[in-house]
């Protein structure tokens, strides 16, 4: 639930600290949330207020170790007509989508959703009725064949990829309790309410209660990284109650328990339930549970109940829908089909309409044109309308389809084979997940970033330090003098040094192995007891597990630099300094929390000294600093200059404490402890009574280390127009600090929050209304002013709460329910409502064109159903080309529903890599994706599909040609076996090679000038505009090759005498004049030659001649006289050097205008790749040289910075169980009883 916070005014706000879940809330929550609000308008005045205080009705239930309960009919649902099955799924995931049974029928009709495939079959149809078939019907079967079962093929491949990685999964082992004893049993076999043991390292297999576990207790350590991509361990526990009775076999075949929780659902963050058992209820919450794809570690074993299985479980269910992506060329083919469609039925009309008045006029007359068969003239005209709808169908050739799915397949392999996207360190390549999305990487206008694992390694690392108004961290000797070349240092000096640790000032460490340095040696010692870090031993070494990476770095640092955490019990904290071990006495842990930014612990030195250490944020520990603290302004001076470096700072301090003023407060601090009402925050004011008048120590600086080359890829993409969005379930301040340390935000840009952001849209609301009905409509566009006049940069950073409240989420949802609670239907949205539906998509619209106006947008604390909403928005409203690029399970929704999703793999989360279309190792190869793969792919499929329509045009309309002379009888003007060949053999290699393999620019100039993107962006290779030209191309040449001939074949002489101007004759010449124009026309059209392109060209043209000599030979037709009837054709036609003078005469009257405008248009308006083409030499000489050149470092340092560096990821949770003593004790021998002193399982539940 959003937690909301008051404004000066006094409404309710959104915090920025927690995130909101709009999309699964229940009623429990929003019931909450309301009593702190008014009520809506619309409510009705009768509603009775123990209404709203209804509790939700709780829909699941689960009985342990009882299989056949959840099979009873109330737990039944209607599945088809009055076949029902149980609600509760199986533990059996499915994400393939045909078996054996459903492959045919399934596949066939998703491929028939193509229009062409029914056009085609449609003409098929057509081609079988004698009356009206022009051609043989195996010209369009076969090609119809081979293109439906090539598609099937690459979908049943795909389709049996995901069969084994489902059966991979659901053949995993885990140990159930089945019949009173653990059996090994296949994940597909588990059931909800069976006891599972899940071992240490194993990936969980369902949402499990946890109930008992190998350590104290039954605290459970998991890795979420399959969910959030974030390696980081979190904690989770058992009941008490659970955790004492509950450890042995026979225990757990006695377990009965009936659990009754909320409905399955997406929520990550949160589940509420309750547990009745021997006539006890125990409170479930999230703490409970261990969630499916999470991975136990550090833990032997553990014991749960299944609560959730199969897609009912929240990894699953944060999946959202799968869908069904296409490119925009595909939706432009799709409509150019309906075009080219259209235009075939009108010529084929007017020609119909021709022929009926010809044989009206001529051919009804002529006694040599009979065939007896009585038929009128407008019955004549409507044959031969089918028929010329046969003949002229190859203005769209089904091989059309069959060449984009090779050449889309070629480019998925060139992405594949890339060994620049090769990430040799985790052995890992780029993967093209899908064949149908390559060239949409050339045209993508908005990126949306995940930053955990994305951006970021999500490894933090200690760089430098200010102590006492001196900083450390820069390269130095030992005597404090810089060096030029770094030197890491050497810890051999400390034998309980991390050895990974790097640190480069060595000073710093002669400091501290001096001991002279007072200030230095507090410093550490605050790192090394000042933290919430858990420790134990492996092997001998010490490991330690931090709620934060943080604080892992933090005690790091301090281990390194002589002062070691050891151990810690619930009062107690040990640390080893300088090699002498000494045990400090807890006396209160002040736990970190979004709103403190900061935590404090209180000691009892072994000298009786109480002392108070707090580490936090700038901004809240230096309101709280005495007036006696010395060095403020140095220490300020230090924090703006790691701000500028973008690293994250805390601010170390401490305060000396009486003995009679810590029993005062202690006092206080056990009374607010015990307060029902608000307990946060009476300990939040009783901490502020002791963290004041705090004493500066210093402040560190951590990097939080980016992947290699993210700014740098930031930078390119911004350079091509494309826009970055990061969407993130971090802190605000952690999300900000990272937006810098990537060069997504710069110091020059105006950043504007969510309180900015919803005042300028509330004003743009406002401003709607008091104009006039009818000056704003829905569908109308959006106001010409903009939301942030001036040349100024600016930034957006919202967060989930922000946006839901922008975005008008949460009244929605309340609406609704308070509708459902009254039984009654929401009626359609009055105009005249304060938020009705067009409203609140005009405020969507505002949002969108807001955000779009900002050099960078960055929303946190936003939930995974929040990213992909955002990405929908800008789809819906942009209509622009989105990719989402991620690396968890958080991520997945996001990522299907933009139109390319990329998954980061080599992480331990591959969730989002399972649901991605590409797959790398690291962000960095997105530039190379894009600029260079994803602009050939879409410069190489413009250019064939503008060839592709070109030469078909060119070739189908001369039947239009010749039909005036024929008597628009749907003649054909070739022979039966050229139409078939055409665009199978004749012309389809050097054009389908131009398609895998043409490129203007080599891969380095494309990196080098990201501007050559821009036009995939604008769509401007391949439009309608790009289609007119193409079909008005190919009437020109159409013309050309048709009435050239034509002229010359009227009332010639050959030179034996014989007149060679007949119908054979003239096919096989204007036959040939169409092969030599197309294959230089496209080697015109080539700017990338290899031997394979030469040899196309060459081949094909040799291809067509060695064909049509071999058909047209007398031997062949000997023995399929019916079949080649062209018998002698080509060798009479192209003995006459005349025809071939007329063939070379068509060819360059066709060719010379093109040749004519291509020079006009690079010589002068030529585009941006015309320029880079021309001086490409120089600028491949260009690279060389600064390739030589020594790289200059990653970071900049620009102007100082006054803003705060503090991003501190660390969420609260550990310091609860530290001072409770339940992640340390030890179980005692018997978990049946209370020996150890603990009250009774009875009175634990009634305390919660």
């Amino acid at each position: 639930m959003s937690q909301r916070r008051a404004n000066p005014h006094g409404s309710m706000l959104p915090n920025d600290e927690v995130m909101p879940y709009s999309d699964d809330e229940t009623d429990d929550e929003l019931d909450e949330s309301e009593e702190s609000e008014e009520e809506e308008q619309e409510e009705a005045p009768d509603h009775p207020p123990e209404d709203t205080a209804r509790a939700p009705e709780i829909g699941w239930k689960v009985k342990v170790n009882d299989r056949a309960y959840h099979q009873l009919p109330e737990f039944q649902k209607k599945v088809f007509l009055c076949i029902k099955k149980s609600r509760y799924s199986g533990n059996a995931i499915k994400t393939y989508k045909y078996n054996a049974f459903t492959f045919l029928p399934l596949n066939l009709y998703e491929q028939f959703k193509r229009v062409a495939n029914i056009y085609f079959l449609a003409l098929l149809i057509l081609q079988i009725i004698p009356e009206i078939s022009t051609l043989p019907w195996y010209t369009t079967l076969i090609p119809l064949v081979i293109v439906l079962g090539i598609t099937a093929i690459k979908d049943l491949v795909d389709d049996l990829a995901r069969h084994r990685m489902d059966k991979e999964v659901n053949n995993r082992k885990c140990d159930v309790l089945l019949d009173g004893r653990f059996k090994e049993t296949k994940w597909m076999d588990i059931q909800v309410g069976d006891i599972v043991r899940i071992k240490k390292n194993e990936f969980i297999p369902a949402d499990i209660l946890l109930l008992s576990s190998s350590n104290p207790n039954s605290l459970c350590y998991v890795e979420t990284a399959e969910l959030d991509g974030e390696t980081n361990l979190k904690f989770r526990m058992g009941l008490r109650a659970t955790d004492e009775r509950l450890q042995e076999e026979n225990q757990l075949a006695r377990f009965d328990a009936l659990i009754e929780c909320e409905e399955p659902n997406n929520r990550l963050d949160k589940f509420t339930g309750m547990m009745l058992w021997d006539d006890e209820r125990y409170p479930l919450e999230l703490d409970n549970m261990l969630l499916r794809g999470c991975k136990v570690r550090n833990t032997d074993y553990s014991h749960g109940v299944v609560i959730f299985a199969g897609a009912d479980t929240k990894i699953m269910r944060n999946g959202g829908k799968t869908r069904f992506k296409r490119t925009k060329i595909d939706e432009l083919m799709n409509y150019m089909v309906y075009t080219i469609f259209a235009l075939l039925v009108l010529v084929a009309a007017g020609l119909a309409v021709g022929h009926t008045f010809w044989y009206e006029q001529i051919g009804s007359k002529a006694w040599y044109l009979n065939d007896g068969k009585g038929y009128n003239a407008s019955y004549r005209g409507f044959l031969s309308f089918w028929g010329y709808i046969i003949v002229l169908n190859t203005m769209v050739p089904i091989s059309l389809y069959v060449s984009v799915e090779v050449i889309r397949l070629g480019q998925s392999k060139f992405i594949n084979w890339d060994l620049q996207m090769y990430y040799a360190e985790k052995d890992t390549a780029a993967k093209a997940r899908t064949t149908t999305l390559n060239e949409q990487l050339g045209q993508i206008q908005y990126i949306f970033s995940d930053k955990t694992g994305t951006l970021t390694q999500n490894i933090m690392q200690f760089k430098k330090c200010t102590i006492a108004g001196r900083s450390y961290g820069e390269p130095t000797t030992k005597e404090g003098v810089k060096l030029e070349k770094i030197k890491p240092v050497d810890w051999g000096w400390n034998n309980l040094a991390d050895k990974k640790f790097d640190f480069v000032d060595h000073l710093l460490v002669e400091l501290i192995k001096s001991k002279k340095d007072k200030d230095t040696l507090e410093f550490f010692k605050l790192l090394s007891l000042c933290h919430t870090v858990m420790v134990e031993k492996n092997d001998g070494e010490l490991v330690y597990q931090a709620a934060s990476p943080d604080e892992g770095a933090l005690v790091t640092a301090a281990r390194n630099f002589g002062y070691v955490f050891l151990s810690r019990t619930q009062d107690t904290i040990t640390i080893s300094e300088m090699g002498h071990e000494k045990t400090y006495e807890m006396l209160g842990l002040l736990d970190f929390n979004s709103d403190r930014k900061r935590m404090s612990i209180i000691l009892k030195f072994p000298d009786g000294r109480i002392r108070l250490y707090c580490k936090g944020a700038d901004t809240v520990i230096y309101e709280r600093l005495s007036p006696n603290s010395r060095h403020r302004d140095t220490t300020q001076t230090a924090l703006d200059l790691f701000a500028n470096e973008t690293l994250r700072t805390l601010c170390l301090c401490y305060k000396d404490i009486s003995i009679s003023e810590f029993e005062a407060w202690s006092r206080k601090h056990k009374e607010a402890q015990v307060v029902m009402v608000n307990r946060e925050e009476a300990l939040d004011r009783v901490y502020e009574e002791i963290e004041k008048d705090l004493m500066l120590i210093g402040a560190t600086a951590i990097e939080d280390k980016l992947q290699e080359g993210v700014p740098e890829t930031i930078s390119k993409l911004a350079k091509a127009n494309i826009k970055i969005w990061v969407l993130t379930g971090d802190k605000k301040e952690t999300a900000e600090n990272i937006g810098y340390s990537c060069s997504l935000l710069t110091d020059d840009m105006q950043i504007h929050y969510g309180e900015d952001v919803n005042t300028k849209l509330r004003t743009r609301q406002e401003k709607r209304r008091n104009e006039p009905p009818s000056s704003f409509r829905p569908g109308k566009k959006k106001p010409a002013e903009l939301f942030f006049p001036g040349s100024g940069k600016n930034a957006l950073i919202i967060t989930g709460g922000w946006l839901n409240e922008i975005l008008c989420e949460q009244k929605k949802k309340r609406r609704r329910l308070r509708l459902r609670r009254l039984g009654k239907r929401q009626t359609p949205s009055n105009p005249q409502d304060p938020m009705n539906d067009w409203e609140k998509e005009m405020r969507q619209i505002d949002f969108v064109d807001m955000a779009c106006e900002c050099e960078a947008v960055i929303c946190c604390r936003v939930t995974p159903k929040q990213k992909a909403n955002v990405v929908s928005l800008v789809k819906k409203y942009k209509k622009a080309v989105t990719l989402s690029i991620g690396d968890g399970a958080n991520d997945v929704n996001m990522i299907k529903t933009a139109d390319i999703g990329v998954g980061i793999s080599g992480q331990e989360g591959m969730q989002a890599v399972m649901s991605s279309d590409y797959a790398f190792a690291q962000f960095r190869y997105l530039q190379r994706l894009l600029l260079v793969h994803g602009r050939w792919s879409y410069i190489r499929m413009c250019k064939f599909l503008r060839f592709f329509f070109f030469k078909n045009f060119a070739f189908t309309l001369i039947h239009f040609w010749y039909s005036f002379f024929s008597g628009y009888s749907s003649q054909v003007a070739y022979e039966d076996w050229f139409i078939t060949l055409y665009n199978l053999a004749y012309s389809s290699l050097p054009v389908l090679l131009v398609g895998l393999l043409d490129q203007d620019v080599n891969d380095r100039l494309s990196l080098k000038f990201p501007k050559l993107y821009l036009p995939g962006q604008q769509g401007l290779l391949f439009n309608y505009k790009k289609f007119f030209i193409s079909l008005f191309h190919g009437i020109f040449v159409s013309l050309t090759l048709f009435f050239i001939p034509y002229g010359a074949f009227l009332q010639t002489m050959g030179q034996d005498g014989e007149a060679p101007s007949d119908y054979q004759s003239f096919a096989v010449v204007t036959a040939s004049s169409l092969i030599f124009t197309v294959n230089l026309q496209i080697s015109l059209d080539t700017s990338y030659w290899t031997f394979v392109s030469c040899f196309a060209v060459l081949g094909s043209i040799a291809i067509y001649f060695g064909v049509m000599f071999d058909i047209h030979s007398a031997g062949i037709h000997v023995i399929f006289p019916s079949v080649f009837t062209f018998t002698g054709a080509a060798s009479n036609a192209l003995r006459q050097p005349y025809l071939w003078l007329t063939i070379i005469l068509t060819v360059g009257i066709s060719l010379l205008p093109v040749v004519c405008i291509q020079f006009l248009h690079k010589t002068i308006w030529p585009s941006v790749g015309d320029k880079v083409q021309r001086n490409r030499r120089k600028y491949e000489m260009q690279l060389e040289e600064e390739e030589k050149k020594t790289k200059p470092s990653a970071f900049q340092r620009g102007r100082a910075s006054r803003r705060s560096a503090y991003a501190f990821s660390h969420t609260p949770g550990y310091a609860n169980l530290i001072s409770s003593g339940q992640s340390i004790r030890r179980r005692t021998t018997t978990h049946g009883g209370n020996q150890d002193g603990r009250p009774p399982a009875r009175r634990r539940a009634e305390n919660i």
